[in-house]
């Protein structure tokens, strides 16, 4: 089940990127571009195979995980810079692009980065089960670095979570409602990873669940926004007269 969850999330990430790329050439809204191909990487790094792949080119000692943070990161920011602009949330914009932002970004980063060094990372291991298991002390750091790793993805989810509430009981079209209705489901469950640490051993599979019901949620939002845009912009095509040659 779990993997066919991450499967079908990095396909439809995959074909919506890919159906962005002509509009991204020609320079529209191409941060929907980079936001699809981020999550499109970091779910590809999520799954085992290619994991394993890409951190044995990086020398088997889990780099991989920590780009995978950082690619993450980078969606993230981007889906509040896009988020933010598109309803109009400029407190919201303030929040994670300046002063604030940028220091719990910063501070997020150097935490992170220094608890993967203190860790024993020898040993390509997808999510860092191995990892984990090689010693106490390596299981208390790797469960701190995820905390770190979940720390700024939820800091921009609250953060955006009032203006998608709001928009998602307003009077803007369906399509823009149901949308904000699913980043705020997406924001919620990324907010929800931060009680990970608590959750028992035996619930593993939940945490997949959250995590990919965040991507999905998030993925399907920002593509019905995109689509909406598209309808709006047929709507008000000014048509051709009879005049006109």
């Amino acid at each position: 089940m779990i993997e066919t969850l991450q499967w079908s999330t990095l396909a439809i990430c995959g074909l919506i990127a890919a159906a962005r790329v002509p509009s991204a050439l020609r320079g529209e809204n191409r941060s929907l571009f980079y936001i699809f191909a981020l999550m499109t990487a970091a779910i590809l790094l999520s799954i085992e195979a290619p994991y394993v792949a890409v951190d044995t080119a990086l020398g088997g000692v889990n780099l991989a995980n920590l780009l995978l943070r950082f690619i993450i990161f980078g969606a993230i920011y981007f889906v509040g810079i896009r988020v933010t602009r598109g309803f109009g949330a400029d407190h919201a914009y303030r929040l994670i692009t300046g002063k604030a932002g940028m220091a719990v970004l910063l501070a997020v980063s150097l935490v992170m980065t220094l608890l993967f060094f203190l860790m024993d990372t020898a040993g390509s291991s997808a999510g860092l089960w191995a990892t984990s298991g090689k010693s106490e002390r390596n299981f208390i750091l790797v469960e701190y670095y995820g905390a770190a790793g979940r720390a700024y993805p939820s800091y921009v989810s609250l953060v955006l979570l009032p203006a998608m509430v709001r928009a998602a009981q307003s009077r803007l079209p369906v399509l823009v409602r149901l949308a904000a209705g699913l980043l705020a489901i997406g924001g919620v469950a990324i907010a929800v990873t931060l009680l990970f640490p608590v959750v028992p051993p035996e619930w593993v599979a939940l945490e997949f669940i959250v995590n990919y019901t965040a991507v999905l949620c998030f993925v399907l939002g920002l593509a019905l926004i995109w689509v909406a845009r598209v309808r709006s912009n047929k709507s008000y095509k000014p048509k051709r007269t009879s005049t006109e040659t």
